[in-house]
């Protein structure tokens, strides 16, 4: 099975040999460099580290921190536990997925730049409501604060690839 350009991948497998109680760890290493575990790496280290593919996608799927989709470069998520909903995490959701032409079914934006998750607690309760975007927390955020912070960010990018 031809593989495309898999140097990311050599690298992190050899730097674990291929003993397969480092399988995790090797997971998180090409998540953290991929954003998401590719269907094709996956073939390849099951390929390369003499693991079926069916219990390598297992282990992928069954640990919530891995992904199977892209994700973006900022990863927001939304807490919508008890104390964040009410106190209007709701419409956070709503105004930033409007901002990013995102919806219920669709959580990426299309330049790979966003990613929207709602989670059941971010365990800062007493800063309802909160989201995180790459694990920094913004607390008692307001629809319009949520949405500030986005433009900043999406401002920043375009300097940045100017």
């Amino acid at each position: 099975m031809p593989y495309g350009n898999m140097e990311k991948v050599d690298r992190i497998l050899e730097s674990y040999g291929d003993d397969q109680s480092h399988i995790i760890t090797i997971l998180q290493k090409i998540q953290s460099e991929y954003r998401y575990l590719p269907m094709d790496v996956l073939e390849y280290v099951s390929d390369k580290m003499e693991i079926s593919p069916a219990k390598l996608f297992g282990i992928a799927t069954f640990y919530e921190n891995f992904s199977l989709d892209p994700k973006g470069k900022y990863i927001i998520k939304i807490c919508d536990g008890t104390a964040c909903h009410v106190k209007k995490s709701i419409p956070v959701l709503e105004a930033l997925r409007k901002e990013l032409s995102l919806t219920e079914n669709k959580h990426t934006t299309d330049d790979l730049l966003f990613t929207i998750e709602t989670v059941s607690c971010l365990g800062a309760c007493g800063l309802a409501p909160v989201i995180t975007i790459n694990d920094k927390v913004y607390g008692k955020i307001s629809p319009e604060m949520a949405v500030e912070i986005i433009r900043k960010l999406k401002e920043e990018e375009t300097n940045a690839n100017s």
